[in-house]
């Protein structure tokens, strides 16, 4: 079941996806470490349960999940390709398939582009600005996939 998410909590998260320690979110909002620690195992729990039911829904066998990055490694099992669930607070929850396309002729050129740049920034990866989005996202995800535990 989806959980919506607090907004509170979620700002929480997004500190600490940024690298902000526990006790830095606490310094700056004025509330105990453990306020923080709980807010932040509940938005684990949204994040990770969020993931696998849109995982679910698509028919995503999940391989490894990123609570603290919020990505959802799988394979689509009707496409039989690998598949990604992104949470961006800019976005929302995204699906990606890897697929061979023509990316220049997609009416999605342009909100590619655009979510692989703004996804990138929002985990604070460096990526090559380009106009190809197969190659960005291939760059993006092969530098999540390095960083995740």
């Amino acid at each position: 079941m989806f959980l919506p998410m607090n907004e509170k909590q979620f700002g929480f998260w997004k500190m600490r996806r940024n690298g902000m320690s526990n006790v830095s979110i606490a310094n700056l909002v004025g509330i105990t470490r453990q306020g923080v620690s709980q807010a932040l195992l509940v938005m684990d729990e949204k994040i990770e349960s969020s993931l696998r039911e849109m995982a679910h829904a698509n028919r995503i066998q999940v391989e490894k999940i990123d609570v603290g990055r919020g990505v959802l490694f799988g394979k689509s099992i009707p496409f039989q390709t690998n598949a990604y669930i992104f949470v961006s607070e800019k976005h929302g929850m995204q699906v990606w398939y890897e697929h061979d396309g023509d990316c220049k002729a997609c009416d999605e050129f342009t909100q590619c582009i655009e979510f692989i740049w703004d996804f990138a920034a929002e985990l604070g990866i460096k990526i090559e600005k380009t106009a190809d989005p197969t190659k960005m996202a291939e760059e993006l995800l092969t530098k999540i996939r390095e960083s995740v535990k």
